[in-house]
């Protein structure tokens, strides 16, 4: 049973009723989903988890599908936390914990967010879903539309991995290969799909994909015994993930599961596309477009994300802070979570250690911590790049 009510602008409150196909607000902001919270809290409570599926929709009351003939599940969320005790020994850190979204259905924490938002697009009628993608998006679309039978249309660099192309091309989804960055693939993929009943379900100018990424705190605090850590690091390209775990650390508030305290949010890019690190070093609100983003990692290729200002406002207020790294540290992060914990992690996992190290030796943090370093996908999908560890 969801709760949900109506959808409200986070930067000008203005208010939208929930039955309507909805994409940005009217003032260009992405939309959230809020809910009754005081009901919700009612029947979402902390003891009465353990009896319910290990699946993202065990917080089913804090997310936006209300027919059960609408969702449309691969097992997706609920992947494990896990204490890093050789990484965290190495690093001086006895409270490390790495949350291993490689254990989702396609492999990335994209399977959430899409989970729900074709879940939510289904019950909404919609049956024509695209998506402008550098890899793990495109691949969980493909896999909920072939769930959910609806067609899915996917743009993709030219240089997406092929396990990720092939992902698509796997489920039935139609591919189209577009020169140049993600930017580029949502510019092509809007004039080739104009006037056609397509629906764009890109990062965050559809309200919902959100909602799927936001279960990771609720999953982090429930896994963590009904606490919050005191620092996350967030590999961070368009932030979804990020702007869902702040969004959902209020929700958890009002539903009595925490206090007021919050973790500090350190996001995370790569030297070759920093738009949010330029914009937080700047203390501007908004981050300027990137020109000719370069890195390996290419979920932090993403040079003009659409929640800007709502990554930077989570990021100030928690006193946390973005930071950039090496394609060569990130490596060398991939390499050392997979010699110490057993984990073959993305470009963009590595680059959380990276972050992590860089922080540690500028006095971000002082190794006395909580901290958990999200592996945002399956390594295995990046063979290409990881070919220059051998």
């Amino acid at each position: 049973m969801s709760f949900l009510t109506h959808l409200e602008c986070p930067r000008c409150a203005k208010t939208y009723a929930v039955g309507g196909i909805l994409s940005l607000c009217a003032c260009g902001s992405p939309l959230f989903a809020r809910y009754d919270l005081r009901r919700a809290s009612t029947r979402l409570e902390p003891n009465t988890l353990k009896s319910r599926e290990r699946n993202l929709w065990r917080y089913r009351e804090v997310l936006p599908v209300a027919s059960e003939a609408s969702i449309f599940s691969l097992g997706e969320g609920f992947t494990p936390l896990l204490r890093a005790r050789h990484l965290g020994d190495k690093l001086g850190l006895p409270n490390l914990y790495l949350k291993d979204e490689s254990q989702n259905p396609t492999g990335s924490f994209k399977a959430r967010g899409m989970a729900v938002a074709v879940s939510k697009a289904h019950e909404l009628g919609i049956r024509k879903l695209a998506v402008p993608s550098a890899g793990n998006a495109g691949g969980a679309l493909a896999a909920y539309a072939a769930k959910a039978d609806v067609e899915a249309s996917i743009f993709m660099p030219e240089g997406t991995p092929l396990a990720n192309r092939l992902e698509c091309a796997l489920h039935g989804a139609k591919v189209t290969l577009v020169p140049g960055s993600i930017k580029d693939c949502g510019r092509v993929m809007r004039e080739t799909l104009q006037g056609q009943d397509w629906f764009d379900v890109s990062t965050l100018r559809e309200p919902y994909r959100v909602e799927g990424k936001k279960t990771l705190a609720y999953e982090v605090c429930e896994q963590m015994g009904g606490r919050l850590p005191d620092a996350m690091v967030y590999p961070t390209g368009g932030g979804t993930g990020l702007i869902g775990m702040w969004k959902a650390f209020d929700e958890m508030q009002e539903l009595g599961w925490i206090k007021d305290r919050r973790p500090r949010m350190f996001a995370i890019q790569a030297h070759g596309c920093a738009p949010l690190v330029r914009a937080y070093a700047d203390g501007v609100e908004a981050a300027a477009e990137w020109k000719n983003p370069q890195t390996i990692a290419s979920g932090l290729r993403v040079p003009s994300p659409v929640g800007d200002f709502l990554i930077l406002q989570a990021v100030r207020k928690s006193r946390g802070a973005v930071l950039a790294v090496s394609d060569a540290a990130m490596l060398e992060g991939v390499r050392e979570i997979a010699e110490t914990e057993g984990l073959i992690t993305s470009p963009e996992g590595g680059a959380t250690l990276a972050g992590l190290k860089k922080m540690l030796a500028d006095g971000f943090l002082g190794g006395h911590e909580s901290i958990v370093l999200f592996l945002t996908a399956s390594g295995f999908k990046y063979m290409e790049a990881l070919e220059k560890l051998i």
